[in-house]
């Protein structure tokens, strides 16, 4: 890892431009200090976003995932109010015990809320990720369960109040573009800085420690969706949202001129 780390780094040198799925808005200290040790640095996101700008029917074919989406997912949160759902989702490579599972099952259930979980089959080391009978008992009138699903269309519904995530980035940055705050359980590689600055830096999180406990899960989830911290964190992250549109929005958003920076670094580069 630290030989790929070294490689990688080595080529970016090399590189014209280097860009990244963010805004200046949530990332220019960050975006200015890599600009003074690597090439221009630009800040083009949230892709999900910036794509909204552009009239391109195409950009629907490079789209991909590695798992099957669920559109029942979406039908069963027609049916639920406005932000009471929490979205539970630990993406396509996190793994974790099955005590871990069970933890998280419990937690989810003493909360009381609502919840959307996407588990995937391999989701538990060495294990089933079957659950408790118990815990599918107590919680079928409000738990919804699937493989998984159209993330984006998910994090944008008006049900969902809250996203129980690993944070990796495209995570991370879809539930800021959609103003849904976080509760935060990072495995490894940028998960841990995702969630430092989610936590820290911006507000817009709560981080469960690693030793995950049902109590734990269960408080942080009835902070996240009720409480006084999580009202403030929901402030903090559709502030963020907004300043992210800005940044797709033509013509002087800055995500959009940095992409137009890109485009002529690259055209002038091929004369």
């Amino acid at each position: 890892m630290v030989e790929f780390s070294r490689i990688e780094i080595e080529r970016a040198k090399k590189a014209s431009a280097i860009i990244f799925n963010t805004f200046e808005e949530l990332d220019f200290d960050i975006l200015d200090h890599l600009s003074s040790t690597f090439p221009p640095c630009y800040g083009i996101g949230p892709l999900n976003l910036l794509e909204n700008e552009y009239d391109d029917k195409s950009l629907a074919s490079i789209k991909s995932s590695l798992w099957k989406e669920e559109s029942e997912c979406l039908k069963w949160l027609d049916c639920k109010p406005p932000l009471s759902v929490i979205y539970v989702n630990f993406g396509s490579i996190t793994v974790m015990t099955r005590q871990q599972l069970i933890e998280f099952c419990w937690g989810l259930a003493k909360s009381h809320c609502s919840f959307l979980w996407i588990i995937r089959q391999d989701l538990v080391i060495d294990g089933s990720a079957a659950l408790p009978p118990e815990f599918l008992a107590e919680t079928r009138n409000r738990g919804m369960l699937a493989s998984w699903c159209l993330q984006e269309e998910v994090l944008s519904h008006p049900s969902i109040g809250g996203f129980l995530t690993h944070c990796g980035w495209n995570s991370t940055i879809e539930s800021i573009s959609n103003g849904v705050p976080m509760i935060c359980w990072p495995f490894f590689a940028d998960q841990q800085p995702n969630c430092w600055c989610s936590c820290n830096k911006w507000g817009i999180a709560m981080e469960i420690d690693n030793d995950v406990k049902s109590d734990e899960v269960a408080k942080l989830v009835i902070e996240l969706m009720n409480g006084e911290k999580g009202k403030k964190m929901r402030k903090n992250v559709i502030d963020l949202k907004n300043k992210g549109g800005k940044s797709c929005a033509s013509p002087s958003g800055s995500s959009v001129g940095n992409l137009e920076k890109v485009i002529n670094l690259l055209k002038t580069s091929l004369k």
